[in-house]
């Protein structure tokens, strides 16, 4: 007889390691009310503790993505330049 895993959302996920994070219920008594397993309550109970604060960067992250983009613009534009210049300095030496 086999066991189908069971597919949790994240709005479910969310709530049980909100729910762990408050402290009101021990681990184990979450984990025996949703049918889970202890650890699997403490594994979202942690990655929501360490995935807060990304929550409240998400307009930081969108402007440094838009500033990295920029910067590697300008680099190739500095680079096209660079080869251009030595182009033309080669073949400008040829002249004099």
């Amino acid at each position: 007889m086999t066991v189908s895993r069971r597919r949790h959302n994240s709005q479910f996920k969310f709530q049980v390691a909100l729910d762990a994070a408050k402290g009101l219920k021990t681990i184990n008594q979450l984990a025996s009310e949703h049918g889970l397993h202890p650890s699997q309550v403490t594994q979202w109970k942690r990655q929501l503790v360490e995935g807060g604060p990304a929550i409240f960067n998400q307009g930081n992250d969108r402007k440094q993505r838009e500033q990295q983009a920029l910067e590697v613009d300008l680099y190739e534009q500095i680079g096209r330049l660079k080869v251009e210049l030595e182009w033309l300095k080669k073949k400008a030496a040829r002249f004099a």
